[in-house]
């Protein structure tokens, strides 16, 4: 089981900007400098607390800071930007990165971004599907270019100039292109059945309860075979709300029993968030509960891994036991209201729990 990185981000829009930016930032050349093999972080245009604008754009800027972690989008937006935009800036960081770059793609769930962008009433499922398949065919043909769709055109035909590059469009590092992820937050997502049949990769989300990730995967494995491709657990990106200190007490406290918790502000943020848009099912252990069932008090007994280190290996094979294999263990970082703390738990993630937990994956495997 690999260890990887995701953040949001969700800081308190009170704090300073380019002080959460170099924050965040901080945060991914940790994660490489500790052997974390990808980061990825979110994008919204209208959010103060989830202040990332362009995924692509804060990828771009860690090339030069990190050695060996991949870095990924997700998601970004595609109804949100044109496609040859998306297409071309893809491929720059993609390039950048020497290949070190994984292409998380979405359909855009905030309400204010799609108002902002007049697309509130549009169908930004059927755009994100056209949006992809302009990329695509943008990465694998040659100019001049001729895309028809409902929403975009993209043609360089009447301006095309060969002998000197004109019309053409810079392609990725990567062949034919970067893998190319989704994320899952609803428990029965048949999103991840469009997944397997396209050979993409599935990313279960922080916020859905354990007891929803069986049926990810089977829907995944389901449009993996209707697409001819294996269904490959390694393939897989688990994310979970996790934090680990040297102590029980301390790492309960910061990890949410503080009221300053910053894993307290970022599920307040969050599941107002959904609870406004009706969408908590993901966090519900069964799907008859009430929304005011899902307390903060009920999601930090049910669905957050804080503890020591031993403690947080337990949950994690317990996890592992519930779900089977997969591949990637994504740990979701939080604003770094205790810079040392928040520090501290990412190393003993790396350094400590993931080798006692791969140790004891390897011993329960060998004895099978």
């Amino acid at each position: 089981m690999k260890l990887g990185f995701f953040i949001m981000p969700v800081h308190p829009p009170t704090r300073n900007y380019a002080e959460t930016l170099r924050e965040d930032r901080e945060a991914f050349i940790l994660a490489d400098r500790l052997g974390y093999t990808e980061g990825y972080c979110g994008e919204h245009l209208t959010d103060l607390a989830e202040n990332i604008p362009s995924s692509l754009t804060f990828c771009a800027s860690l090339a030069g800071f990190t050695a060996s972690i991949k870095l990924g989008t997700a998601v970004a937006n595609l109804p949100f930007s044109h496609p040859l935009l998306v297409a071309t800036q893809a491929a720059l960081v993609d390039n950048l990165l020497q290949g070190r770059f994984l292409l998380g793609i979405g359909a855009g769930v905030l309400p204010s971004d799609a108002e902002a962008l007049e697309l509130l009433s549009a169908d930004r499922g059927a755009m994100f599907a056209e949006a992809i398949d302009h990329i695509l065919a943008l990465w694998a043909g040659e100019p001049p270019y001729d895309l028809r769709g409902k929403y975009w055109n993209i043609s360089t035909v009447k301006t095309v100039w060969p002998e000197i590059g004109v019309g053409g469009v810079v392609k990725p590092y990567q062949k034919p292109h970067p893998p190319i992820l989704g994320t899952s937050s609803d428990p029965n997502s048949k999103g991840l059945v469009l997944l397997g049949r396209r050979g993409w990769w599935p990313i279960s989300s922080h916020f859905l309860h354990a007891d929803h990730l069986p049926s990810q995967w089977s829907l995944y494995a389901q449009g993996c075979t209707e697409g001819g491709h294996k269904p490959d657990r390694a393939n897989w990106r688990v994310a979970r709300t996790m934090f680990v200190a040297d102590d029980d007490k301390t790492a309960r406290a910061y990890a949410g029993g503080d009221a300053k918790s910053p894993y307290r502000f970022y599920m307040s943020q969050l599941t107002a968030k959904l609870r406004k848009g009706k969408r908590l099912g993901g966090f519900k252990a069964r799907a008859e509960m009430a929304d005011e069932e899902v307390t903060l008090d009920y999601i930090f007994d049910n669905l957050i891994i804080r503890g020591s280190v031993s403690r947080v290996v337990d949950d994690i094979l317990a996890l592992h036991d519930k779900i089977g294999d997969f591949g990637t263990l994504l740990y979701c970082g939080m604003d770094w209201a205790d810079p040392v703390l928040a520090r501290r738990s990412m190393e003993l993630m790396a350094e400590k729990v993931m080798p006692a937990v791969n140790a004891a994956i390897g011993k329960r495997a060998a004895a099978e």
